[in-house]
């Protein structure tokens, strides 16, 4: 199913997110996408722009997407399977929200922080309506659209400064929904894409990004760390689904940003293209440094 002349933006804000990037990244979509590349996968899918930017242009015979995060998952199952109860959910506590002053808003949002947390450690899938959306409603409502999570996995981003913020985005959503109708939706490691993966498949790979600097670092989408051996852990799987012959486009930052002798994805990807293109920085706690970086294009 595609949605011809609609534009369907990611339902969340994600740390990373490509929707700035989508004319740079769809440029170097395969030419026969569609076609004789009838297939899709994306095993970090995180907030899903590229991912939407495909279903709302292209007839695709499967389509895989993957994430390590549950919580992330459950919210993209729940919204293609139960779009419209999720919607009710998210009006009713989007007019509460909106209805509130600031120091009730404050008392609703860590009451609603500590209710998902008690959900992520301790509940099953009778309340996976209840947690997505309270994913999304944190998201919409945190400070700076993060999610990040501590070494217990517990949720743990104050409440942010939004006057109205658009909780439920009833349209999007339920365009989202019919474009995700036919996607098959995993949640584990990257690596557990392998098998849906052949020459026919185009893989779009956004892991998290190699920081720049210690500063920098942010690489808790969940508990586990994406570290320099994860990388190369990373390549290898490149390597092996491009024998397959897949067609691949990976992002990653750039480390000669900060520090014009660092070869490392230079090195690690030289049998492959790699491509500089100019990206801004969208999450930062001081608005000066949201400036202009180099980002990684890097295909087989």
């Amino acid at each position: 199913m595609t949605l011809k002349n609609v534009t369907v933006k990611p339902f969340i804000k994600w740390a990373g997110g490509k929707g700035q990037l989508i004319s740079e990244i769809s440029n170097k979509y395969p030419d026969n996408l569609g076609y004789d590349v009838d297939k899709y996968c994306e095993p970090f899918v995180g907030g899903g722009a590229v991912l939407f930017d495909v279903l709302s242009k292209y007839n695709l015979k499967q389509v895989i997407i993957n994430d390590i995060n549950k919580e992330l998952i459950n919210t993209y199952r729940q919204i293609r399977d139960n779009a419209k109860t999720l919607i009710i959910e998210l009006n009713a506590i989007q007019e509460i929200y909106h209805s509130f002053d600031i120091s009730e808003r404050k008392k609703m949002y860590y009451e609603m922080r500590d209710r998902y947390n008690h959900l992520k450690i301790n509940g099953n899938e009778s309340v996976n309506i209840e947690k997505a959306k309270l994913f999304i409603f944190l998201n919409k409502t945190c400070f700076n659209g993060l999610y990040r999570v501590n070494k217990k996995g517990l949720f743990n981003v104050p409440i942010g400064g939004y006057k109205k913020p658009l909780i439920c985005d009833e349209e999007n959503l339920l365009n989202a929904s019919k474009l995700l109708q036919n996607a098959e939706i995993l949640c584990g490691d990257y690596s557990d894409c392998i098998n849906y993966i052949d020459e026919n498949t185009f893989v779009y790979i956004d892991p998290p990004y190699r920081p720049l600097n210690n500063t920098s670092s942010f690489t808790s989408y969940d508990e586990k760390i994406f570290d320099d051996d994860e990388q190369v852990r990373l390549r290898d799987f490149i390597n092996e689904i491009s024998m397959r012959e897949a067609k691949v486009l990976l992002s990653n930052s750039d480390p000669k940003n900060v520090d014009t002798n660092d070869d490392f994805f230079d090195v690690l990807y030289s049998e492959y293209r790699i491509d500089r293109i100019l990206a801004k920085r969208m999450i930062n706690s001081v608005a000066e440094k949201r400036g202009s970086v180099s980002e990684l294009l890097i295909s087989n």
